[in-house]
Formats: structure tokens, sequence, C-alpha cells
């Protein structure tokens, strides 16, 4: 496994070693030893699969607040889409920047999303399959989101097109208006 930092602290590119042959392929796509000695260390508890039907489908920008606050770690085994992370460390030199970036069964990267950075993706394809592991239970009291669109965020999204959301995401708030609790060092 190959890990890459991003230009927002703590957000990591992984990408797994490959070994194909004429019958496929394989591939670790955890190795919590192997991560660890590349400056991953989490303690993933829980694994969580979500399928969008239609291209274009948006999800996010979503966080669970401290105490309750999730890392994840995001694969796309099925179709493509593009996965953001947003800074919502209030102190932080990156706060409210975000880095986005493809991942799909193909590439079959994956992206580190630790806590204290709102998540969200958009479909690429039809059918998309996406997993994560988290290292916090779902928690819906501390569920908390910020709207896709939000301009002082600038989130460039691959499609201009009205996207497929959920009510919830549709109407979550600004950042500026989101209620955070996260700081940078937490």
């Amino acid at each position: 496994m190959e890990v890459y930092k991003t230009k927002l602290d703590g957000v990591m590119v992984i990408e797994p070693k490959v070994l194909g042959d004429n019958r496929g392929y394989f591939m670790e796509t955890y190795n919590k030893a192997v991560l660890k000695n590349l400056g991953v260390d989490h303690d993933f508890i829980q694994d969580n699969q979500s399928l969008s039907a239609t291209k274009g489908t948006l999800r996010g920008l979503h966080y669970q607040l401290n105490s309750k606050a999730q890392t994840k770690l995001v694969r796309c085994t099925r179709g493509s889409i593009f996965d953001v992370a947003v800074d919502i460390r209030k102190d932080s030199p990156t706060y409210g920047e975000w880095f986005g970036i493809e991942l799909s069964s193909e590439n079959k990267k994956q992206l580190l999303i630790p806590k204290g950075f709102a998540h969200g993706f958009m479909t690429l394809t039809d059918n998309v399959e996406v997993q994560y592991k988290v290292d916090e239970l779902y928690s819906p009291e501390h569920d908390r989101g910020i709207i896709w669109s939000d301009p002082d965020i600038g989130i460039e999204w691959p499609m201009d097109i009205k996207p497929v959301l959920s009510a919830k995401d549709e109407n979550a708030p600004l950042l500026k208006d989101a209620e955070i609790n996260f700081v940078s060092g937490e």
C-alpha cells in the first residue's frame, strides 16, 4: 500500500497494491499493521455500504459532532464517485477548504477522512456502490451536515447538473450556520 498526503492535514489517499494476472486480481483493501507503519492508525469498528442508483446522486456533506465524530476510510467498489473532504476544524489554517478525488472500482483508490472533516460524494456513473470503514458508531443525535453548494467552500463538483439529493442534504445549513465543535489537533 502507498499513502499520499493531501493539502488538508490528515486527509490521505491510499492506494492498495494490486496483484493481477490472467485470472483477475488480488489486493488487500485494509491491513491495520501495514497502515499503522505508514502513519495511519485508527481502530475501525463498523463497515458501511451504500448504493446510489442514479448518476449525479450527491450524498453529503456529512459529519458527526464530537464526542461521536468519525474517521472514515472510503472506497468505491462499483462505478465511480467524486469524493470530497472539507476541513471544519474552526482554528485550522485550512478551515473551509476542500479536497476532492475520483474513487472508482477501476482505480481502487481510497480516501481517509479524519474527524473534523465533513464528507460527501457525487456519483459519476449509475449503480454506484461505496463502502467505508468508521471508527465510531452512527449516532443520530450527533449527525450533522453542510449544504453541498456552499459558496464559501466552493467545491468544484465534476458535473454541472442538478444533483439527486435527499431532503436532509437539500436543506442542510451553510458552513457559517452549521453546528461544529471541532478544533485542529483533536
